[in-house]
């Protein structure tokens, strides 16, 4: 990761390394011997970390394991301890940032407000400036607006478009827009999806709609599913990786707003509980603020 992406990465975790690995190193420092009541307060912890009931179980049960083997006592190989083992868990199955195989469609999912539509615009910018060419999609058709903000970004960053007008079938848009992309030999289609309908069935028919169209493209395109997720909304992010999993079957996560969040924590979760890697983390406002996620990077920051 370059140095200054790090330096971003860092200042971005200042209020979840308070919240998170301050409150470890208290513990463990007030801490004389590494008991049952060490462990009943280190879950504690965990869980208003926002790391989730199962994600904490299983650190707890790996570091008691880990400290027994090993005969640890001194503080700062207990707090290693910990560390090696939300590592391991960041880093199972070594699937994070794979590097995107083009030509390659990108859906990208997320409900409202999480910062979607500039996630898109980043990511463009992004894949542009590694020489590659770009092409969005505006599937989000249903909410107001939504359309021309996509097409804003789109002459910002200097790519094309394919839209229709508000309230068009947004599958209609996805499959104009693969064949667009496959005939105009474009490296990368990223395509917008609404954030909300007229209740949750509407929205998930609709992705599944959008999932098997892209599927039917599969013999040209390689395919990414990347839900984008507010990391100041904590617990709710695991309901809503859950729900789209179910629909889309997500490759990745894309987690904005990590800057201005004590919750960043969630990533272990996440990936704990669905196996879904964090690909892309915003550590600002500016275009060039989203960069791929590096776990190793991640679990150093947060416990140095």
């Amino acid at each position: 990761m370059a140095a200054n992406f790090f330096e971003k990465l860092k200042n971005s975790l200042v209020k979840t390394k308070k919240n998170f690995s301050g409150k470890i190193d208290q513990l463990i420092n007030y801490s004389g011997v590494y008991d049952e009541e060490f462990f009943e307060e280190l879950e504690e912890i965990l869980i208003l970390a926002d790391i989730g009931y199962e994600s904490t179980n299983k650190i707890i049960e790996r570091t008691r394991d880990l400290i027994s083997k090993e005969n640890i006592t001194e503080k700062a190989m207990v707090k290693s301890a910990i560390k090696t083992v939300i590592k391991e868990i960041l880093e199972v199955e070594n699937v994070e940032n794979k590097n995107i195989d083009t030509p390659a469609v990108i859906l990208i999912v997320g409900v409202n407000g999480v910062g979607k539509t500039t996630s898109i615009a980043k990511l463009a910018k992004m894949f542009k400036d590694e020489g590659k060419s770009v092409m969005l999609a505006a599937g989000d058709t249903f909410r107001a607006a939504a359309v021309e903000q996509l097409e804003i970004w789109a002459e910002r960053v200097d790519v094309p478009i394919i839209k229709n007008a508000q309230g068009a079938d947004p599958s209609s848009v996805i499959f104009d827009a693969l064949h667009a992309a496959r005939a105009k030999g474009v490296d990368i289609l990223i395509c917008d999806t609404a954030g909300r309908l007229h209740n949750k069935d509407n929205l998930m028919k609709e992705l599944s709609k959008m999932n098997k169209i892209i599927n039917g493209q599969s013999d040209y395109f390689n395919i990414y599913r990347y839900l984008v997720l507010d990391a100041t909304s904590g617990t709710n992010a695991l309901n809503q990786a859950a729900t789209f999993n179910e629909v889309t079957n997500l490759d990745g996560i894309i987690l904005t707003k990590l800057d201005g969040s004590a919750k960043g924590g969630i990533v272990i979760p996440i990936k704990n509980q669905y196996r879904i890697p964090v690909e892309y983390v915003g550590v600002g406002e500016g275009m060039d603020d989203l960069q791929k996620f590096s776990p190793e990077d991640f679990v150093e920051i947060l416990f140095e």
